[in-house]
């Protein structure tokens, strides 16, 4: 029995971080652009050199020794989701890591890895579906293989392969495949119980990287939760891309089991990591944080919904960049909530996925 967690990928040390950049930049569902293709995939590379040396500081600035830690820690989840299999069901199980971009690279997989079944998971790490993440992933797959194994239960993943000739549903909905996970019960669980754990101080540090607080937050139950998601271009969402209406649904569903929890505090949802001139979801966590601050709210706590493992967008930006604008605009209290890494509820919400 085999599992494979594909995630976008990032550099693992300074000289992967051109390649990293030419494998985003060059994927058309990620780098989508009005302009022929010929045009699309000259500018996507010279975007990528040019920024690989800027990027290079941020990534060292992070003490991951020039990279990223996000393959690391995907090798933790996989580590720990097989041991969590084998428990569950008394069988041997096999976890594999590949990404998008860099490396280890899902396009180095034997064929027999990339073609979905019962007893071949194959498990993208995204919560919600985008065109950028999930259908990225789905065409890959399609192009190494020949099949498509999208199981997109919502709609048009963006007519790509024609499926909305069959009423926007993908006709293939392969077994083994595991598309967005968000409304899983246990996941939500999971996270509801992390953010919980976090403020009554029961993370151990050893467990998360960069835990900015070990002895919890006083008065937690009435602090400021905004919820930042990673931000995707407007254009994706004219072309049908559901990820804001899957995110929205998801902070929905978080807020009202926190509520229950005891949580009186106010929620908000904002998009980061906009990149370039175009128009990107709204609100700007950017601005988010500069409108609560100078709207009286003192005490923060922010959590990246969009993301299952902590990498340079939760260390950097939310740990690092956004905090100094948050203190800026007149926040006094910040705290950055981690993402899931290896929490053991979330570990046991993927053994539930996989096992369904």
């Amino acid at each position: 029995m085999k599992v494979t967690l594909i995630n976008l990928g990032g550099p693992r040390n300074s000289e992967e971080i051109e390649q990293f950049l030419l494998d985003l930049f060059c994927d058309p569902l990620v780098f989508d652009l009005p302009l022929p293709e010929f045009l699309r995939i000259r500018l996507a590379r010279f975007i990528a050199r040019k920024r690989a040396p800027k990027v290079a500081h941020t990534y060292a600035s992070m003490g991951f020794g020039g990279g990223s830690p996000l393959v690391d820690e995907t090798n933790k989840q996989a580590k720990a989701l097989e041991v969590c299999l084998q428990k569950k069901t008394g069988k041997d199980w096999k976890v594999q890591v590949a990404m998008a971009c860099g490396y280890p690279n899902l396009r180095d997989l034997p064929k027999e890895d990339l073609i979905a079944s019962k007893d071949n998971i194959i498990l993208p790490l995204f919560p919600h579906f985008s065109r950028s993440t999930t259908m990225s992933i789905a065409k890959i797959l399609e192009a190494l293989t020949g099949q498509c194994p999208a199981n997109i239960q919502d709609g048009s993943c963006g007519n790509h392969c024609g499926s909305n000739k069959k009423g926007g549903i993908c006709p293939i909905n392969r077994k083994g495949f595991i598309g967005q996970f968000h409304r899983h019960p246990e996941f939500l669980t999971a996270t509801q119980n992390l953010i919980l754990d976090y403020f009554k101080g029961k993370l151990k540090s050893e467990d998360f990287l960069h835990l900015d607080t070990k002895t919890g937050i006083p008065d937690w139950e009435n602090i400021t939760i905004l919820f930042s998601a990673h931000g995707i271009p407007m254009r994706l969402i004219k072309k049908g891309d559901i990820y804001r209406k899957e995110i929205e649904e998801n902070v929905k569903n978080l807020n009202e089991l926190l509520i229950k929890s005891g949580f009186k505090g106010k929620t908000f949802l904002s998009f980061q990591s906009r990149v370039g001139p175009s128009k990107w979801t709204e609100p700007n966590t950017i601005d988010m944080l500069q409108h609560l601050g100078k709207e009286g709210y003192k005490r923060i706590a922010i959590f990246p919904i969009s993301f299952v493992s902590d990498h340079l967008e939760t260390l950097e930006e939310i740990g690092v960049q956004l905090k100094e604008i948050a203190l800026a605009s007149g926040v006094k209290e910040y705290y950055r909530i981690p993402a899931h890494g290896t929490y053991p509820e979330f570990i046991n919400a993927l053994a539930s996925l996989v096992l369904k």
